[in-house]
């Protein structure tokens, strides 16, 4: 029972990391031809935050730092700043796993898009501190904006695409993953 148990995780662990390196490739694509208005939403944090509150042993600390730590250099951001903010974000979600298990869906929303805001601006705040380059204000309301009218789509999406649902009480690790 470990052995599938194990197994599992293992599988929801790759599911959840090819669909993330599938969004960062979408991301990275040149698919505009002139100015961008209004930024799209980051799918990635979205995938990783659905799946935190639903399956949170399939996705570990180093794991979400390594792939937030790949999409920093990938995007040309400072390195290693926003994949500690998520960390940091993903772990205090983590602790808290139980109470947001319980709680209905617009409750959970609620959560993450503050969670989120609060994400946005401790990111601000540090590249301000550091003097870093920052972008318009109004463009990062934009893009949290488009980042919490999305959670609920990648959510249905997910539980749609690849099965992932909350476990009931006492199923850690046990989904749709592996058969």
């Amino acid at each position: 029972m470990t052995e599938l148990i194990a197994r599992r995780i293992w599988i929801g662990t790759f599911v959840f990391a090819g669909l993330f390196f599938m969004l960062l490739f979408m991301r990275l694509l040149p698919l505009t031809t002139g100015f961008v208005g209004w930024p799209g939403p980051d799918l990635g944090l979205c995938l990783t935050f659905a799946w935190l509150v639903r399956r949170p042993d399939h996705i570990p600390a180093l794991l979400i730092a390594g792939l937030f730590l790949i999409e920093d250099i990938a995007l040309y951001r400072p390195i290693g700043l926003w994949a500690a903010i998520v960390l940091l974000g993903s772990e205090a979600v983590r602790a808290r796993e139980s109470r947001w298990r319980e709680a209905p869906f617009l409750v959970e929303w609620l959560r993450v898009s503050v969670l989120f805001g609060l994400m946005m601006l401790g990111y601000r705040f540090v590249a301000a501190i550091m003097l870093l380059p920052l972008a318009a204000l109004g463009q990062v309301i934009l893009q949290y904006l488009a980042t919490i009218l999305a959670y609920p789509l990648v959510v249905l999406g997910a539980r749609w695409l690849v099965g992932l649902s909350r476990p009931a009480p006492g199923q850690a690790g046990l989904g749709r993953f592996g058969g």
